[in-house]
């Protein structure tokens, strides 16, 4: 039931900035893929027994794009695939495994276009920040792991886009829930990782 209640929440929020944006706005749309560097910003009293590292992974989907090009504003929206984890190293035992989540992710941006003089109909800078939402549909963790089913991050980010269809960017995003959490036998004993996120991505939309 809340899986549902979020699902309709991000979908209705996506349509929601989708029909403000005025009649003669500009329409794109089309796949878009990429690579993140993730880790987890690790907190509670056992987080000094581990030590998260980077590790690289993918991120795949579709992107749609809404601008009003009189003033460079608009929103864009994406359904995308998303892996993201990190290295947990056990201080103790020095042992390392590699921890990953699945997302569904659902990132929703405001985005800003410069006009340059001359050059403008080959390349336009941009810059963007938003939301995402991402629904867990998978993972490697093990039992004394407690996955997270939902998870929340602020994006920020710059990109290029080309001939007015290609758009690379980059951004940091970081969770502002727990990507994951883990117990043990004694009281109050925790540990709490959240997402931390670089992503670059390239987008083509008609």
């Amino acid at each position: 039931m809340k899986f549902m209640k979020k699902t309709v929440f991000c979908v209705a929020l996506v349509a929601a900035l989708f029909l403000a944006v005025p009649a003669n706005a500009q329409f794109k749309f089309g796949p878009k893929v990429g690579m993140n560097i993730s880790t987890l910003s690790l907190s509670g009293n056992l987080s000094d027994n581990f030590k998260a590292n980077n590790i690289s992974s993918f991120t795949g989907g579709l992107m749609a794009e809404f601008m009003v090009p009189v003033i460079g504003i608009g929103v864009d929206a994406s359904l995308m695939y998303t892996r993201k984890g990190s290295e947990l190293k056990d201080i103790t035992s020095g042992i390392s495994e590699n921890k990953h989540v699945d997302y569904v992710e659902i990132p929703i941006n405001l985005k800003y276009k410069f006009s340059l003089p001359v050059v403008g109909s080959i390349l336009s800078p941009f810059v963007y920040a938003g939301p995402s939402f991402a629904f867990r549909v998978g993972d490697n963790f093990k039992e004394q792991f407690k996955e997270k089913s939902f998870d929340t991050a602020i994006n920020v980010g710059l990109g290029l886009e080309l001939f007015n269809h290609l758009q690379i960017a980059g951004q940091y995003g970081w969770g502002l829930g727990s990507a994951m959490e883990v117990k043990n036998d004694l009281p109050d004993s925790v540990m709490k990782g959240k997402s931390r996120a670089w992503t670059i991505t390239a987008a083509y939309l008609f």
